[in-house]
């Protein structure tokens, strides 16, 4: 009974931390979002009606002295901005059979001259990117972005970066004509690249050399059972370290059990070489290293807290680094762009078939994510807000009816026609856009389900 009422408790403070994170993520992303869209509507001088968090029955609202209704709704999963004129919240219509005063025209959103329109359409999107690249830029004034030397300080025995012919202590210059400043600019690279072949620049002895390497596809599952596809090359950075008691060959010669013994082969090899097995015999467990003497003096050495400790590289492990305002906005610029690069590629490789599918969450994953964002603290879970901020502007980007994204291109073809699309025209695409966006809602959760049951 005790063990239920246990399990009850973790699960009801679980729920409600995750739940928290997420509403309170979801309802500042929201904000930003509607605000981008207010903010230029009342620029451009179109009166707004509602700014609505949520949908639904209003639960909490008020009237400001421009005659807005400010509102939170009952159902937290999105927001609106509803403009003067319009016959829903979506802009999908305007009023009919009713003749406007010239003042109630010179306010209505449809009056308005197709470039403004579409100046506060893109306006929600654009405050998106915008809040991601601040979020990001205070980090790195404040915090600092955390920097990894680009080096490879282990290679695994018979992976891809193996058979490419990469060696221990290779310092990788660029990717796919791409400059790498970090370590963890290869794992995103390769992460995202699947299967496909890639080109590196590595700096070894002093030269430059070209290789060429396919990561192989692995399959990741996290702590709350969801999926992931991965590009895995085989590479250990400069930060990580090995146990030296897990090790259960040098140079495919058993070390046996006497750590002592162990300890001492490695002493007498640094600065070499080294092929070792670790316990287990697991994928990856087998690899090439050359560990530096001069950060493994304390092997051996009883006394010390690292004796049983093998560095492979730099000793201190991530550099953190902080930047002035200027830098900072540049490299979150930078990062941001990545960032939208890289989800359009997994995009793309999901509609190919070259990426699963099943990797397309819903509100579920993204609540279990905010929830271990949280649960890390408050820097990691900036970072996910900012990292949602862009897929959120993204997503209202693209050329579905309904969508941010769907309102730009009628906007587009009505520039080019001189005169917008027809009201029976318009009400087809919104309705086909309903019918999109209800779907890929439904296909995602459901994948969240099966995958947290099976």
């Amino acid at each position: 009974m005790n063990q239920i009422l246990d399990w009850a408790q973790m699960a009801a403070t679980n729920i409600g931390l995750f739940g928290v994170s997420f509403l309170a993520v979801l309802g500042l992303l929201v904000f930003v979002h509607e605000w981008g869209h207010y903010i230029i509507a009342r620029a451009c001088g179109v009166k707004v009606d509602t700014f609505s968090i949520g949908f639904g029955k209003e639960i909490w609202g008020f009237n400001d002295k421009h005659g807005t209704r400010w509102k939170v709704s009952l159902i937290p999963l999105g927001g609106y901005v509803k403009m003067f004129g319009d016959t829903d919240p979506a802009s999908a219509g305007h009023v009919e059979g009713k003749e406007l005063t010239e003042g109630e025209r010179s306010v209505a959103f449809f009056a308005k001259p197709v470039g403004q329109r579409a100046a506060v359409v893109f306006a929600g999107p654009a405050i998106n990117f915008i809040f991601a690249i601040l979020v990001l830029a205070i980090l790195y004034i404040f915090v600092g972005k955390p920097i990894t030397p680009p080096q490879a300080m282990g290679v695994e025995v018979g992976g891809a970066a193996d058979k490419a012919g990469f060696q221990p202590h290779d310092i990788v210059k660029s990717i796919n004509g791409r400059e790498i400043e970090s370590f963890d600019n290869i794992k995103r690279e390769v992460m995202i690249a699947l299967d496909t072949e890639m080109n590196f620049v590595v700096e070894r002895d002093g030269k430059e050399i070209e290789l060429k390497a396919t990561p192989k596809v692995v399959e990741e599952e996290d702590r709350f059972g969801f999926k992931h596809q991965l590009g895995f090359l085989g590479l250990i950075g400069p930060a990580n370290g090995l146990d030296v008691t897990a090790i259960s060959k040098i140079n495919g010669r058993e070390t046996g059990e006497d750590v002592n013994v162990i300890r001492q082969a490695l002493v007498e090899n640094m600065n070499k070489d080294l092929v070792l097995e670790m316990t287990g015999g697991k994928p990856g467990s087998s690899m090439r290293v050359r560990p530096p003497a001069d950060l493994n003096k304390k092997i051996g050495d009883e006394k010390s807290p690292e004796h049983n400790a093998l560095i492979l590289g730099v000793r201190s492990g991530d550099e953190i680094r902080k930047m002035n305002p200027l830098m900072a906005v540049g490299e979150a610029v930078v990062d941001t762009g990545q960032i939208i690069s890289d989800t359009l590629k997994a995009l793309g490789q999901m509609i190919t078939g070259t990426r699963s599918a099943s990797e397309l969450g819903g509100i579920i994953r993204i609540g279990a994510i905010a929830g271990d964002m949280a649960e890390r603290g408050m820097i990691a879970l900036a970072t996910f807000t900012a990292l949602l901020s862009i897929n959120l502007g993204l997503i209202n980007l693209f050329p579905i009816p309904m969508l941010d994204g769907g309102h730009l291109v009628f906007y587009a073809l009505e520039a080019l026609k001189g005169k917008p699309l027809s009201e029976k025209v318009q009400e087809y695409a919104f309705r086909f856009g309903l019918v999109v966006l209800v779907s890929l809602m439904v296909f995602a959760n459901l994948n969240d389900i099966v995958q947290l049951i099976f």
